[in-house]
């Protein structure tokens, strides 16, 4: 049975910088950087301009990717994309990667694409997916998205503070391939608890209605802000999200056999500077084993973990023979964890 290891890995955000002071400015919220610093550690975050989805920014970090990895586009052999705001309702962004990348022109073989939804641990559930795939032997390379527009879905008002100045734009790609090297993707925990589905969500509609969206006297959708908007209840998130990644990385050690000393780096999900510090407190991991971007890039969810990687790689941080444990919490609420020699 061959190992699954990640051969390439590529980012991209967008050029559009949107500072503290700029959500002030520009869109006259009541907040400031330094509140928003002490409490979530971003100083900035990418808005991707209008008529921009997740594909598109997903493709220059995966052409990076499959550069990297030393391959051709035609030697993907499945596209998993992981995201939180897809383009449409339906259909998924995986698709309109899968034709960005050139895969549905004549000769190509139309390999499937498929879509998770599972917002801030998406990338985690892709890539547990992805490795599995690859160890069966059914695959050889499986490219695995995480990509963002969240600046077209916030609440650029004083009313949506709280939420909107912690989310940014971005995409990050993994490709993972088969081995028979001693390396890889080495074992991964994942777990959810739906009994808080209601603390951190974005409604928009409710499929248990008729009509799932109301409608005025004409017919046209009408769609209150609390519907609209993604709403969360920031202590239980923060209290929560402590609990499972503590736990879910423990528990990743523990069936892989090694201790956290043995990590030489670690990769959390950037939801929050604080929550991420809180964490490495706790375990007592030095701060020279971890890496951040939040106080760049902001909460770009399903992307923060693969942007990581790729950063880390391009700069050095992360080397060949390394051992990584990712970490991740988001919505749902949703958790996991995985532990890569690479």
């Amino acid at each position: 049975m061959p190992n699954a290891y990640i051969s390439g890995t590529g980012y991209y955000v967008p050029p559009r910088v949107v500072t503290n002071d700029d959500l002030v400015k520009d869109y006259g919220i009541d907040t400031s950087h330094e509140w928003i610093v002490k409490r979530t550690g971003i100083e900035a975050r990418r808005y991707a301009e209008k008529g921009v989805g997740p594909s598109d920014l997903a493709l220059p970090a995966a052409e990076k990717a499959i550069e990297n990895a030393g391959l051709d586009k035609s030697d993907i052999d499945m596209i998993i994309f992981c995201t939180l705001s897809p383009t449409y309702a339906f259909p998924g962004d995986g698709v309109m990667l899968q034709e960005k990348l050139g895969r549905c022109e004549d000769g190509h073989r139309f390999i499937p694409a498929l879509d998770i939804r599972n917002q801030c641990s998406g990338f985690l559930y892709g890539l547990s997916t992805a490795t599995a795939m690859v160890k069966s032997g059914a695959l050889k390379h499986v490219m695995v998205v995480g990509a963002e527009v969240h600046s077209a879905a916030l609440d650029l008002t004083t009313r949506g503070r709280t939420v909107s100045s912690l989310f940014g734009d971005g995409a990050g790609v993994s490709i993972v391939s088969a081995t028979e090297e001693d390396r890889g993707v080495r074992n991964w925990h994942l777990g959810a608890d739906g009994r808080f589905a209601d603390v951190l969500c974005q409604r928009v509609w409710d499929m248990r209605e008729r009509p799932f969206i109301p409608q005025d006297e004409n017919g046209v959708g009408q769609v209150k802000p609390e519907m609209m908007f993604a709403e969360m209840n920031g202590r239980l998130v923060f209290k929560h999200a402590i609990e499972r990644m503590v736990a879910v990385l423990m528990t990743a050690c523990w069936e892989a056999g090694i201790t956290l000393e043995d990590v030489d780096l670690f990769c959390f999900h950037q939801a929050n500077l604080r929550i991420n510090q809180y964490v490495s407190d706790m375990l007592k991991i030095p701060a020279e084993k971890t890496v951040h971007n939040i106080q760049r890039f902001g909460n770009t969810t399903a992307a923060t973990i693969p942007i990581l990687l790729a950063e880390a790689e391009e700069s050095g941080k992360l080397k060949p023979g390394m051992k990584v444990a990712c970490i991740a919490f988001g919505s749902g609420f949703t958790w996991g964890a995985a532990l890569i020699d690479w």
